[in-house]
């Protein structure tokens, strides 16, 4: 983490460009699905260091990573890239304007709301839904004139309503 966070911008592009092609592979074989395991494992490492956070969220790997967790068929894959997401939520320093946070909120919501009774689902997608959340309030928080500019539709907060009412039930059982 420390040598990608020196990089020049040259290095970066280019170390972030074969991120996504990794990422963005369409090959469906076992090596393959390993491979992306392998690299998201990776990405949950770096995540943790604020500068890097900062530089891949705010980077075309972000999208991909929204595109992975829309259309992987591996669930472990789809939990991993969650995972990814959340850490680049709960590290970043800095978030642009442009980062499309919204749209991964509203993934995640559709994938909570779509796989609402598997609670090992909910377990990993719940984390990545709070820290975009956070994400969000501190940003707009800290700004004089909060703007609109990351919308979090009310089915988020309905659906995160439910599953900690469904979670407060499960431990009065």
């Amino acid at each position: 983490a420390e040598k990608l966070s020196s990089m020049k911008d040259v290095d970066w592009n280019d170390f972030v460009q074969r991120i996504c092609s990794l990422l963005d592979s369409t090959e469906k074989n076992s090596g393959a699905a390993r491979s992306k395991l392998n690299l998201l494992y990776y990405l949950c490492t770096v995540a943790v260091h604020k500068k890097v956070a900062s530089r891949l969220i705010s980077s075309q790997l972000f999208p991909i990573l929204i595109q992975q967790l829309r259309a992987a068929a591996n669930w472990d894959i789809r939990a991993r890239v969650a995972r990814v997401i959340g850490l680049l939520a709960l590290h970043t320093s800095e978030l642009g304007e442009n980062v499309p946070v919204s749209e991964a909120i509203i993934l995640l919501t559709e994938l909570i709301r779509e796989n609402f009774r598997n609670s090992k689902l909910k377990q990993c997608l719940l984390p990545a839904l709070g820290e975009l959340f956070y994400l969000i309030a501190s940003k707009e928080e800290k700004r004089e004139h909060p703007r609109e500019c990351w919308v979090v539709p009310s089915a988020a907060y309905t659906v995160l309503m439910r599953c900690l009412r469904e979670g407060v039930r499960l431990f009065h059982c």
